[in-house]
């Protein structure tokens, strides 16, 4: 498995506050007009985007777009699995982003089979909230692992844990009440 770029990106990672729209999921409404240019723009702006996100498991951002641009943009990326949009509001602005969902699983994964491998407990990169809901998901299904996110506000991270008996051992163990 290659390394993972985790570079910080200039603007500040969204940590929760108010999400709009649905990712481009919804139903489909007409097209709002976008210039030629402003679509030459957004389609640069894609492409950086792609390259950027190929080997990254740090999410881009796209702060100021217009509505319509934003709606092209979750449209792009809405058939592509490994990618997530979702749009947060800044002020008065809307902020949107991408997340490279595909790479941050395999890196949770490969870290969860470091951990497992070495017995250690590894600490990962500060994450938003979505992004550390995403290592959560990939690995919640790995019985011998545990995950838990600590650390406060911009520090924190998911903390994995190889676990001596797994979980499902535990909650036999808890309604029996062995332990």
């Amino acid at each position: 498995m290659g390394d993972f770029k985790s570079d910080r990106e200039s603007h500040d990672r969204p940590r929760g506050g108010r999400r709009f729209g649905d990712g481009g999921r919804g139903p489909r409404h007409s097209r709002p007009d976008i210039s030629e240019q402003d679509m030459t723009r957004v389609n640069e702006l894609l492409q950086e985007a792609e390259q950027k996100l190929a080997d990254s498991i740090t999410a881009f951002s796209m702060p100021d777009l217009s509505a319509a641009e934003r709606k092209h943009v979750h449209e792009f990326f809405e058939h592509k699995l490994d990618f997530e949009t979702k749009t947060y509001r800044d002020g008065e602005k809307h902020v949107l982003w991408i997340f490279p969902v595909g790479n941050l699983k395999k890196f949770a994964e490969s870290k969860a089979n470091e951990s497992l491998n070495s017995g250690d407990t590894i600490s990962l990169p500060p994450m938003s909230n979505y992004e550390r809901f995403i290592i959560h998901e990939a690995l919640k299904d790995m019985e011998s692992i545990e995950t838990v996110s600590e650390g406060e506000e911009a520090d924190r991270h998911v903390v994995i844990s190889p676990v001596k008996f797994g979980r499902r051992l535990k909650k036999i163990a808890k309604k029996i009440k062995l332990f």
